[in-house]
């Protein structure tokens, strides 16, 4: 299909867009789809900025050693056990197994056809944010949202299954910009322009169909934030004319600050909201960005923090504990692990490391999990279908045992935790290939049988900030140093090279330097990274 503008086609007053050429570009960016998305962002993105300097102000509360805890003013939120979320639609009712990944035609058919009962379409951790993949990411869900997504090669023609998983979209974080789209000579904000589009084209097909306009929603740092997007909610249904409340959202609880107040977010979201999901791999990240300057929260290797480690598991488990409350479903979180199908040994060690973590969630009460591979499916949906039963849910579980203080989720001590050269190399070695992957234009990278995303490279590349700055010490004795992280950059980067010459090596280590030998600590790869994508 030609995407090219069709002739006498103008840009809606005050917008630009300097995107180079996309072959889907004249489905997706009409001009009723652009003027609405420069509508929210016209209206939304004073409160948007408002809110980047909040998070700002708070960071630099903490560098002065203040403690995030529970809000004093929400307290009565928390305390009234009378309300609850709007019921969930039926086909986001039974969310036991989701796969997700990037929003791209051949990984979308594949992962509806999986057998899961949800896929997020993701143009944020796993989506290398390109004006071509942004581009068609937008066209490929308005064609599975119609049930007529094809994606051909050589070899074979992919097409959808009669039965799919329900679609859910997740828009870039509330930092980010879309800087190929103009409105007022500025770039847009990435989520409103995300999940403009996808509304734009979507809503009404999505109901009209049985389901829904479905979203998840990242990097929430308050219940501030939350409330700007249910206004974008309320505004957008009434603008387009869809009903108030179709819109249904899940929030990544993948901050430290959001994990205080995780009652207040679906309090402000109440009418649209979905549930929560231990975003597990940006939350570790968040605790080491947030507390950067305490050398007394200084994470060991990223391996051994797992959601067994005490504050990890306090976490999941107060997050199940909330959803329960208000009637929200309570989504586990994804394990790295990976199977390789030409590796046996390699399979079995990631099913057991599947099933061991989705059992615990299981146990704990979630109504569902997170998987990064269709193979995973079986192994996730097996352990879910034991505790489940015929249920779509297990919300009937209530969690009054459970009980979470502030201290429990800022106690980031993990028995037995070490900071080793692996550990040192395996940051190394993840920063330099993730970055090059993503640089290249792939925002999720199999890497060393693990599926890595900007969430764990931006682990990676903030641990060795972390300890390069406080100078930790290894296990061997030796601290860690800018010399350190020098030499065995060298010998990674070398490495790699040898192995996939092509790729944008140089850029990579150039970035991670920036990013670990910094004195400052930079908030976001992904903002830096941007700059040098096409």
């Amino acid at each position: 299909m030609s995407g090219a503008r069709k002739p006498g086609e103008e840009m809606p007053p005050g917008v630009q867009v300097i995107g180079p050429g996309s072959t889907h570009a004249g489905e997706v960016l009409s001009p009723e789809a652009l003027d609405f998305v420069a509508l929210l962002h016209r209206s939304f993105n004073p409160r948007r900025q408002e809110l980047l300097s909040a998070r700002a102000d708070r960071q630099a509360r903490f560098d002065a050693g203040e403690r995030p805890d529970f809000l004093d003013d929400t307290a009565e939120i928390r305390r009234d056990d009378s309300w609850r979320v709007a019921a969930a639609p039926a086909d986001l009712n039974d969310r036991r197994v989701e796969i997700t990944g990037p929003a791209e035609p051949k990984m979308m058919i594949n992962a509806l056809n999986s057998g899961a009962r949800v896929f997020m379409a993701d143009f944020e951790d796993a989506l290398s944010p390109t004006w071509s993949n942004v581009v068609t990411g937008q066209w490929a869900v308005r064609e599975a949202a119609r049930r007529r997504l094809t994606f051909q090669t050589d070899e074979k023609t992919y097409a959808l299954n009669p039965q799919i998983a329900t679609l859910v979209i997740r828009p870039r974080g509330w930092h980010l910009d879309e800087s190929h789209m103009l409105v007022g000579g500025a770039p847009v904000s990435a989520s409103l322009f995300d999940f403009g589009l996808a509304f734009f084209h979507n809503a009404r097909e999505l109901l009209d169909r049985g389901s829904g306009p479905y979203f998840y929603l990242p990097k929430l740092e308050s219940h501030l934030e939350a409330r700007v997007w249910n206004d974008v909610f309320v505004t957008a249904q009434e603008r387009l004319g869809i009903p108030r409340g179709s819109i249904r959202a899940t929030v990544l609880i993948e901050t430290i600050l959001a994990a205080f107040e995780m009652d207040e977010i679906l309090w402000e979201l109440r009418d649209h909201a979905a549930g929560l999901n231990a975003g597990r791999w940006d939350y570790m990240f968040s605790i080491i960005k947030k507390f950067r300057s305490r050398p007394e929260m200084v994470l060991p290797d990223r391996a051994q923090v797992t959601m067994a480690v005490p504050f990890m598991r306090a976490y999941q488990q107060l997050l199940v504990r909330t959803c329960h409350a208000r009637g929200a479903h309570a989504i586990g979180g994804m394990s790295a692990f990976i199977p390789n199908r030409r590796e046996a040994d390699v399979t079995k060690r990631a099913l057991d490391k599947v099933r061991e973590d989705k059992e615990r969630e299981a146990g704990d009460g979630s109504d569902g999990t997170w998987v990064a591979h269709p193979d995973l499916v079986p192994v996730a949906g097996e352990v879910f279908d034991r505790v489940l039963g015929d249920r779509p849910n297990q919300k009937d579980k209530q969690r009054p045992d459970v009980t979470v203080s502030a201290g429990d989720l800022l106690d980031v001590t993990v028995p037995d935790g070490r900071i080793t050269e692996r550990g040192v190399r395996a940051n190394v070695s993840v920063g330099l290939a993730y970055l090059a992957s993503w640089l290249a234009g792939n925002g999720a990278a199999a890497l060393n049988n693990l599926m890595e995303d900007a969430a764990t490279a931006e682990i990676s590349r903030s641990q060795l900030w972390q300890w390069r700055t406080h100078g930790s010490i290894l296990d061997d004795s030796r601290p860690m140093s800018a010399e350190l992280y020098i030499s065995v950059r060298d010998e990674e980067l070398g490495r790699m090279r040898s192995a996939s010459p092509d790729f944008p090596w140089t850029d990579a280590a150039v970035l991670l330097d920036e990013l670990v030998l910094a004195d400052d600590f930079a908030e976001f790869l992904t903002l830096r990274a941007y700059r040098r994508l096409g």
